[in-house]
């Protein structure tokens, strides 16, 4: 038997970087490509529809852009505006969705009408529905429209060779645009305005995740030189150590990989922030690699977990904060419980090589309705140019009610034996 797989989404036709999903629409928008060596592959950014028919996932291609010599290897989504991170720009796309419309057929000649009519609906419409009846005019259904057009580009490393942005974020009222570079620099605009704001070295060595709080008080960043640093505007607040409580984790055995912030479910002031942290060094045996998660807000660590022994490649969080999805580079594929960090679910080798991405359905009604019957759902990409579709199913649950029932229940069968055993007990 083969290995197990999810269910695969879409196959582009050159290597996926990342994916995200638009909120208000559902789209799913993936880009990648083989950047600017002649391969004959291509760059572009994908744009796909998904859909829950009878039951099963399906996604359709609806629109291409073509990124000329550039491969798109991050983005992050501010409202219909996407910021990429192409060598070494940030450039920004906006696009635009036109939802579906239905046009009536032109009315047959010469009285052809009744003719025409009564040989459609003796057959198939030309969409496969059956053919309507000879008052209701035939109806045609058009493909959704997608327009993209360039709004702008930044420079967000200075590299002198090969420069590199490693990670763009836009901050949660979209006023901030992010960027981290191969050159360990941070830099920030006002958006919409690309108005340099400030830019500060973060590390000194490349930039492997940036995150921004809600409140825009801070910022994190992860570097490979070993370090992950909270920052207040572009003044170190401080540097984060997420061994401390760990003596048999050595000095640089370990480096940060990523991070998020996080909201936590039903507390609306808590925060939280969740980071990687992979083994510095490749050994025959692979030692664990690890989850933190700290309080978002004083930056103190309150769990540490170990989550395999696969190096991780990327991390997701859900927009409810319940969920974190894990990517490894040898294509394996996880889900966690945030508040406990237990896995919830895994793939071994569900990609044939490194997962680049990873997204979850947002929280939004589009999304609801096709989740269907599952408790989360997350999207995956690879270098193998493969979109995965990853679903947990609805855990069954038993109401309060019936716990406390049962509960009672037990007490009073407990009473009911002591005093079999023991008369006058009570």
């Amino acid at each position: 038997m083969g290995k197990r797989r999810a269910p695969e989404l879409y196959r582009a036709p050159f290597p996926l970087y990342t994916v995200k999903i638009h909120p208000e629409t559902g789209l799913i928008i993936t880009a990648g490509g083989g950047g600017a060596s002649k391969t004959g592959i291509k760059n572009g950014v994908h744009f796909l529809s998904l859909e829950l028919v009878g039951g099963m996932h399906s996604a359709t291609l609806l629109h291409t852009h073509e990124t000329d010599t550039r491969a798109t290897m991050n983005m992050c989504l501010g409202g219909d505006v996407i910021a990429a991170g192409q060598d070494g720009s940030c450039s920004l796309m906006k696009f635009s969705h036109h939802q579906a419309k239905q046009a009536k057929k032109p009315a047959a000649k010469d009285g052809a009408g009744d003719k025409g009519a009564a040989r459609k609906r003796g057959g198939k419409g030309q969409n496969g529905d059956g053919g309507g009846g000879g008052d209701v005019p035939q109806m045609k259904q058009e493909s959704p429209q997608i327009s993209v057009e360039d709004v702008g580009a930044v420079q967000g490393d200075l590299s002198p060779q090969d420069p590199c942005v490693k990670c763009v974020r836009f901050s949660a009222d979209l006023a901030l645009l992010l960027s981290g570079g191969a050159d360990g620099f941070v830099r920030v605009w006002e958006f919409p305005s690309l108005k340099e704001k400030f830019n500060f070295k973060a590390h000194e060595d490349e930039l492997e995740d940036i995150d921004i709080s809600p409140d825009k008080k801070h910022i994190v960043t992860i570097g490979r030189d070993f370090a992950c640093s909270v920052w207040s505007g572009d003044q170190l607040a401080v540097g984060l150590c997420w061994h401390e409580s760990m003596p048999q984790i050595t000095e640089k055995t370990y480096r940060y990989k990523a991070c998020r912030f996080a909201k936590v479910e039903d507390q609306k002031d808590a925060l939280r922030l969740y980071t990687i942290q992979i083994p510095h060094k490749r050994e025959r045996k692979p030692p664990q690699c690890y989850i933190t998660k700290w309080d978002g807000r004083a930056f103190l660590p309150l769990l540490t977990k170990p989550c395999g022994n696969e190096v991780i490649s990327c991390l997701a969080v859900s927009d409810s904060g319940t969920f974190l999805g894990l990517g490894t580079v040898t294509g394996s594929v996880a889900i966690y419980i945030a508040f406990s960090l237990q896995q919830l679910y895994y793939i071994q080798e569900s990609h044939g090589i490194v997962v680049t991405d990873l997204t979850f359905l947002p929280d939004t009604p589009k999304s609801k309705a096709i989740k269907g019957d599952n408790e989360v759902v997350m999207l995956s990409v690879a270098v193998d140019s493969r979109c995965q579709m990853h679903a947990v199913s609805n855990r069954r649950s038993f109401p309060l009610w019936l716990v406390l029932f049962f509960c009672g229940l037990m007490v009073v069968g407990v009473i009911l034996l002591l005093q079999s055993l023991f008369p006058g007990f009570i």
